[in-house]
């Protein structure tokens, strides 16, 4: 691995990141889910109604326990503007009114990176599933600007399977300094050093922004269940800080339909 598996705005030490192929069993907060059972937690949770959501900070409060590599987070999102691979500027102010899953990568990583794009991509795929699809923006973010660039952005896309219908893979603009991307993932928390062999020494994280633009979790390395990350999706695309209740938990009636 040349990725140090950890990110440093934890206030604790995440687990351990273990690389394993996209879809191996991995550590569950819920239990594991098919497509088709995704699709009906979301169809029970989705309506945007107080009488079913409860406040995020219950749902943050259970996903601590189901889900050891999530940390909730409440700042304001760093912002930036960069450029997508056909040159067209893009910026974080520009997504207001979704939520954003956001994360960084190089296309040279021999490990990692490749890994954390599937997983993405599977978060997406499942996200794409339901009528979040127009809702949610998935945006990576290349560590290594001098050579990610044009048709590498989407080729990398491409071959690890991130749908472009709300997905985009950004660099730096021309007049940008190279290590402008590398210095805004030390404001998301986490370091991408340079070695001599010309790797990246890096952590592994997701970070979801809401809709006002306001960074509210990071998801730790590679074993956090997908299904997890789109629950705490919906809940920000749905408004659950928003629309607090004092109605039976949540958490109850979702495990209820098992």
């Amino acid at each position: 691995m040349r990725s140090s598996g950890s990110a440093e705005v934890r206030d604790t030490p995440p687990a351990r990141d273990v690389c394993l192929p996209p879809g191996r069993p991995l550590a569950l907060g819920l239990r594991m889910l098919t497509r088709r059972g995704l699709l009906s937690i979301l169809a029970f949770a989705a309506p945007i109604t107080a009488a079913l959501a409860h406040s995020l900070n219950e749902l943050e409060a259970e996903l601590g326990q189901r889900e050891k590599y999530f940390q909730p987070v409440e700042k304001p999102a760093p912002d930036f503007t960069l450029q997508d691979a056909a040159g067209h500027p893009v910026g974080l102010a520009g997504f207001r009114g979704k939520v954003v899953v956001l994360h960084f990568i190089y296309t040279h990583c021999p490990d990692a990176c490749p890994l954390h794009a599937e997983r993405i991509a599977e978060v997406q795929s499942l996200v794409n599933l339901s009528p979040m699809k127009q809702q949610v923006e998935f945006i990576t973010i290349t560590t290594d600007p001098k050579r990610d660039r044009g048709n590498v952005l989407d080729e990398y896309g491409r071959t690890h399977g991130l749908d472009p219908v709300n997905w985009v893979f950004l660099t730096t603009k021309p007049d940008q300094p190279e290590d402008l991307t590398r210095n805004l993932a030390k404001e998301f928390g986490h370091r991408f050093d340079k070695t001599a062999d010309g790797y990246q020494m890096h952590g592994i994280v997701t970070h979801v922004i809401d809709k006002e633009g306001r960074w509210r979790a990071n998801f730790h390395g590679l074993k956090f269940e997908p299904t997890n990350l789109v629950i705490f999706v919906n809940a920000l695309v749905n408004d659950f800080d928003k629309h607090p209740s004092e109605t039976p938990g949540f958490w109850e009636r979702l495990k209820s339909r098992f």
